[in-house]
């Protein structure tokens, strides 16, 4: 493990320090190629199953290849977000005797799957929602293209940075970094009242990246405590014994955890990378992926419905000018960037753009019926429509029945765009299974002996643990990002306090550094490589 100045009891780290294993064994090797040839073949036949029911043409070779590109560094995330995150789920349990390293890393990898494979989306939204609008309207413009690339790269070039010095780093928190380099980016460069950060929504993904630690540590602490008092059982409080495994019910007990943590992780994280590349495929291949075709026909008549209601709603509260599509998008997207939808005319615009889309999909027949050249206007309607009405009910701009029409219009536009194809989200979770089977021997190193002064007791694990699953799982809840790093690590801390073990500073003034550190570092790696592809793109 690099030296990065961490002052650790060397001494309890070798004494302490269970087998990690050797080798990969060749089954495991066969399992994880095997998984990986599955993983591209599944994508290649749901990416060519959805071209082919849009009615799509073959796509061009530079397009595929900008695409496979464009898909690799997205799932090359989620796979570096495997082994430098999840490693904090299987630290207590390989720390505690109760399962071998190689199988605690492909337990908690096959967890990591199952969360991505439940997870509701809603996370994946409010990542991309905090993206520059331009930019999202036109991602698949040299600027758009520019913006993932410059934000995945550099979140990948920050969590390899920590992780080879053993830091447990946040993947959220660098992915929101990097996010927060190229709105600035894009605002400096473009110019001409082009938006930079949506500072509201990011104030939120702030307060929740930040409070998760604090509720880790509290959290925690008060769970340890409250279990020396209520239950009664020495062996629950000890550390292991050399490499003995500890008494069955709290092996069960701390596996269970694990599994929480594998599983809340897969859920939360998992879905950063699924809203990245469902941007990808929306930028690539709009008449497939920029409406959704899951949505059946019998939803028209509510869809049509919630537009026209939504619709008397706006001309109420506008003015009597009656904006054309192409200006009334014009026009909320202007306010969107300003951050200014105050005013009659916004309510006038959105009028017109309710009235509009829900003319499209009655014409068409369905949202997924909406033809081929339509498809990307009708999205970017929507997705304006969705935004500015998302500020203007958080605005309480409106009351009563105009409120609930306005909340239904909003539902159904997200409804019509915020889908994730079941193909992303099986390569995202093999991505990040497969991520957690290697390099995670740093960060459990890191989390398992350089936190405390004492040994991790079995108590100590499982409380650590359960209070994670529980922070990240409601978390997922409220669609916010949160790091399972800071919460789980911060949570071994706490239980550390509470226990009177001691905690190594050295250990938490460098992981307190690097979380200081990440947003500023990832903002400018991701500033300058969006600046430079602009240059390409």
């Amino acid at each position: 493990m690099s030296d990065y100045a961490l002052t650790a009891n060397r001494e309890l780290a070798s004494a302490a320090r269970p087998e990690m294993g050797g080798p990969p064994h060749m089954a495991a090797i066969i399992l994880f190629v095997g998984l990986l040839a599955g993983g591209v073949l599944y994508a290649v036949l749901g990416l060519d199953n959805d071209i082919t029911i849009a009615g799509g043409e073959p796509l061009a070779t530079g397009v595929f290849v900008l695409l496979g590109v464009a898909l690799l560094i997205a799932l090359g995330f989620e796979f570096v977000n495997g082994f430098h995150d999840t490693a904090n789920a299987v630290a207590t349990v390989i720390y505690t005797n109760s399962l071998p390293a190689p199988i605690a890393v492909v337990w908690s990898g096959t967890f990591n799957r199952f969360g991505v494979l439940t997870s509701s989306g809603t996370v994946a939204f409010t990542v991309v929602s905090l993206l520059p609008v331009e930019l999202i309207l036109r991602v698949g413009s040299g600027a758009g293209l520019a913006m993932i690339f410059a934000l995945l790269i550099a979140a990948i070039i920050w969590n390899l940075g920590t992780w080879s010095l053993g830091l447990p780093a946040s993947s959220s928190h660098t992915l929101v970094g990097s996010i927060i380099g190229v709105g600035l980016a894009n605002q400096l460069l473009a110019g001409n009242g082009a938006s930079g950060v949506d500072w509201n929504s990011a104030v939120g993904v702030f307060k929740a990246l930040l409070i998760s630690p604090v509720v880790g540590f509290a959290g925690s602490a008060l769970l340890l405590l409250a279990c020396k008092r209520l239950v009664h059982v020495p062996a629950l409080y000890t550390a292991p014994e050399g490499n003995r495994p500890p008494p069955l019910w709290i092996r069960g007990l701390l596996v269970l955890t694990c599994t929480g943590v594998s599983f809340a992780h897969g859920s939360n994280d998992g879905q950063k990378g699924m809203g990245l590349i469902m941007l990808i495929l929306i930028g690539t291949l709009p008449t497939a992926y920029a409406l959704n075709h899951t949505m059946p026909d019998s939803s028209t008549p509510a869809f049509v419905q919630s537009m026209d209601r939504a619709h008397s709603v706006f001309v109420a509260h506008g003015d009597k000018a009656a904006p054309s599509p192409r200006d009334a998008r014009a026009a909320v997207e202007k306010a969107l960037a300003a951050r200014n939808l105050g005013g009659a005319a916004v309510q006038s615009a959105l009028a017109a753009l309710a009235q509009d889309i829900g003319s499209q999909v009655q014409q068409s027949g369905a949202v997924k019926k909406v033809p081929a050249a339509r498809v990307q206007n009708v999205r970017n309607e929507m997705y304006l429509a969705s935004e500015a009405a998302k500020r203007l009910l958080a605005a309480a701009t409106y009351d009563g029945a105009d409120k609930s029409a306005v909340a239904s219009f909003r539902g159904s536009l997200d409804a019509g765009t915020r889908f994730i194809p079941l193909w992303v989200k099986v390569t995202v979770a093999i991505a990040l299974g497969l991520g957690t089977m290697v390099g995670w021997k740093r960060i459990v190193v890191t989390v398992g002996e350089r936190i405390g002064k004492t040994h991790l007791s079995y108590g100590q694990g499982a409380s650590a643990e359960l209070v994670a699953a529980a922070t990240i799982m409601a978390a997922d809840q409220f669609g916010l990002p949160v790091s399972t790093t800071h919460v789980l690590s911060s949570g071994v801390a706490g239980t550390m306090a509470a226990n009177g073990s001691g905690l190594q500073w050295g250990t938490l003034k460098a992981i307190g550094l690097a979380w200081v550190l990440t947003l500023p570092a990832a903002a400018l790696i991701s500033g300058v490589l969006f600046a430079g592809l602009r240059l390409v793109f």
